[in-house]
């Protein structure tokens, strides 16, 4: 790893935000940031290591933040959640239910017996995508909320369950993990609800501001890193540890200026570092070597598209249906926690991530219609919600 490796990354990084500055299409940055790896890692130019430790390391960090932002997307404090919690809860478990004999099916197809892990790739959601997809429209229709809801459910259940699936050998201790990366979250949400409410925050908040000191941002990135080395110390990925702490800050009310500084970090520099890690490490040549992976891919993301449109059924917008179908973390996670554990084959795992790309680029073609759906009428008469139009934390 080096300055000039380094300076590399952010450089090339860049092609995934010109290729999203279509206003009629929005294409999710991280299909350029993937491209970009792929190109400079093992498929292509082979200028980027992934192997690399310290390269490995920062990813890692990234992958972290990624979805402790993605956790931060959840609406937990909107009332409106509450009204689509119980249709939002079903159509998860549903989802969940029709993945597993589908899961099955493809691994039987194929000879992999890795069914249970492509049964919880199949029901997961990446909030991730689906919502930047939504180019920060203001979600208000009853079947954006219950979206909502069913994002989070899905996401963090296929969280916590695949590291079971992944080592069932090991399930009792990661279920452990698990719980303790979750019980600790729980600990900072209240301890974060306590400051808000007694005025600590407050006063913190005033003393960082005037002084440029950013304490909520350096306290926040504690709490996440602790969280993540509890993770790692237990066999738990850091995506539960990131997606968790997000969750306890949506909870706790995230203040405006801690948004803005996590998402500054996260997008500019450690996520296009994740994401262009995750291509570096995707060898496309066994997928030319091995037709049945790309057919694996192919099979995984239309067994995803029809277990989540299957819910049209239940009269959910098909748009939103198929876009729940979105997978970015959990195939991610699949990925490099089989790589640690050497479960996959190249092939294999460059398979579940080819799955994965498909599913965000149908959500991608989809976007009109799905902000159509988000919002009760046309996308372009709904209010954009941005820094500007939110009222400035205190």
């Amino acid at each position: 790893m080096s300055f000039a490796l380094l300076a590399l990354l952010c450089a090339v990084a860049m092609l995934g935000p010109v290729l999203s500055l279509n206003r009629m299409v929005h294409i999710p940055v991280v299909i350029g940031e993937l491209l970009v790896g792929m190109v400079l890692g093992r498929s292509g130019f082979q200028v980027i290591d992934s192997n690399n430790t310290i390269l490995a390391f920062l990813a890692q960090i990234g992958f972290a933040l990624v979805m402790f932002v993605a956790g931060t997307h959840v609406p937990l404090r909107q009332a409106s959640m509450v009204r689509g919690l119980a249709r939002g809860i079903l159509r998860a478990i549903a989802v969940s239910v029709l993945a597993i004999p589908l899961g099955l099916l493809v691994a039987s197809l194929f000879g992999t017996g890795h069914g249970a892990v492509y049964a919880v790739v199949i029901a997961s959601s990446s909030a991730s995508i689906v919502m930047p997809a939504l180019g920060g429209v203001r979600v208000s229709s009853p079947a954006g909320i219950e979206m909502l809801v069913q994002l989070a459910v899905a996401d963090a259940s296929s969280i916590i369950i695949l590291p079971l699936v992944l080592e069932p050998q090991r399930a009792g201790v990661t279920a452990l993990g698990a719980a303790a990366v979750l019980l600790v979250a729980a600990v900072f949400s209240m301890v974060l609800m306590w400051a808000r409410r007694t005025g600590y925050w407050h006063r913190v908040h005033h003393l960082s501001e005037e002084r440029g000191l950013a304490i909520e941002l350096r306290m926040t990135l504690t709490m996440l890193f602790a969280l993540a080395a509890i993770a790692v110390s237990m066999g738990v990925s850091v995506m539960l540890a990131g997606f968790a702490m997000g969750l306890a800050m949506a909870a706790a009310h995230e203040p405006h200026r801690v948004a803005n500084q996590t998402f500054a970090i996260t997008q500019g520099f450690f996520e296009p570092i994740f994401f262009v890690w995750v291509g570096s490490s995707l060898d496309l040549h066994s997928l030319i070597a091995d037709p049945q992976a790309i057919l694996l891919g192919i099979c995984l993301a239309v067994a995803s598209l029809v277990a989540h449109g299957m819910l049209a059924v239940s009269h959910q917008p098909w748009p939103i249906a198929l876009a729940t179908s979105a997978q970015l973390g959990v195939p991610v996670g699949a990925v490099a926690m089989g790589k640690t554990l050497g479960v996959f084959s190249s092939g294999e795992a460059t398979a579940l991530l080819l799955g994965a790309l498909i599913t965000i680029l149908v959500v991608t073609v989809l976007s009109g219609r799905l902000l159509d759906a988000v919002t009760g009428g046309p996308a372009g008469e709904t209010a954009r919600v941005d820094s500007a139009s939110s009222p400035k934390d205190q």
